[in-house]
């Protein structure tokens, strides 16, 4: 959400190596003479594209600072984007399809300022800073990765959204000509991806927009350049390769709530209580794993961050509004 579009593929053929302590990652001359870059990528591109990708400057933040990184080659090359292929490897074999120059973010609906902005004019307003958040996919996988962007809130907030604004939609890149999962005639999609947040929780101090990860910018199979990352919800909710931003006083349609809307709902708070109708939410697979370790370890409650969300939730039913 983030990932993916669908969530749906299965997990049971993972593999996994142990994860990367900090300190490597920290020490990127340690991290290669080790041999640890580009192991998964190369099998498909020879090397990972986030190799060369530009770093960027940010400020570091407290935002999970003691967490464990999943290796950045994990990172890069298992993903879930559709519109590169519905393959988890598919996305880095498939990233130069995805066209990121010029890149244009529509601003629509209930806001005193709309119409269309350059990517570059709206980043150049925020102070770029790294969070290191968890991310766990509805398929009961996960990784730990060091975003780089901003705050959504102070990003929206640029556009002055009125009190009509109750939702946020979010809509992903569609050009069928270049990305070979839109122009599939197999796909169940109705493109282009569509997701959304109620107001509140767009302005979530958590919610946040990447255009980078491990100090450079996005890779194209991350979801390049400017994705949202919403580290409570499960993967699928933090949508890729944005070009349109609504604000709205209906809840969006999003794109896997209309096609399996008894397995995706419109929340998706990660929830170990309230399964998937194919498989349990109670633990996950933390990747890396090898064949010979599928260890699994417990899933949290809004994925470890009740004390930022829980109250965004208070009186509602989350079985019912999962």
């Amino acid at each position: 959400m983030i990932i993916k579009p669908h969530e749906f593929k299965s997990s049971s053929n993972l593999t996994e190596a142990d994860v990367t302590p900090e300190s490597i990652y920290r020490d990127r001359r340690k991290f290669m003479r080790q041999g640890l870059y580009g192991l998964a990528a190369t099998a498909f591109t020879g090397l990972s594209p986030s190799l060369f990708a530009n770093k960027l400057n940010f400020k570091t933040t407290q935002y999970g600072a003691k967490e464990t990184l999943t290796p950045e080659e994990a990172v890069t090359s298992y993903n879930n984007f559709y519109e590169l292929g519905t393959g988890k490897e598919d996305p880095v074999r498939n990233a130069s399809q995805l066209k990121t120059q010029d890149w244009t973010i529509e601003i629509e609906g209930h806001a005193e300022i709309t119409g269309k902005f350059a990517l570059e004019d709206i980043i150049k307003k925020q102070q770029l800073e790294e969070r290191i958040y968890r991310l766990r996919c509805v398929e009961a996988w996960s990784m730990v990765i060091p975003w780089v962007g901003f705050s959504l809130a102070d990003m929206l907030k640029q556009f002055k959204p009125t009190s009509k604004a109750k939702y946020v939609e979010f809509t992903s890149i569609y050009d069928p000509k270049n990305l070979s999962g839109q122009k599939s005639v197999f796909s169940t999609i109705d493109w282009p991806y569509v997701e959304g947040l109620r107001m509140d929780e767009a302005m979530n101090e958590l919610s946040f927009m990447a255009t980078g990860l491990y100090g450079k910018t996005l890779p194209n199979q991350n979801g390049a350049p400017i994705r949202l990352v919403v580290p409570w919800k499960y993967g699928f909710k933090s949508i890729k390769s944005i070009v349109k931003i609504r604000f709205t006083d209906q809840m969006p349609q999003t794109t896997w709530s209309q096609i399996a809307p008894s397995e995706y709902g419109f929340y998706a708070n990660v929830n170990p209580t309230v399964d998937h109708p194919r498989w349990s939410q109670a633990s996950e697979r933390r990747l890396p794993t090898s064949f010979f370790n599928l260890k699994r370890i417990p899933t949290q409650m809004f994925n470890g961050y009740q004390e930022q969300v829980a109250h965004l939730y208070k009186g509602m039913d989350l079985t019912r509004n999962y």
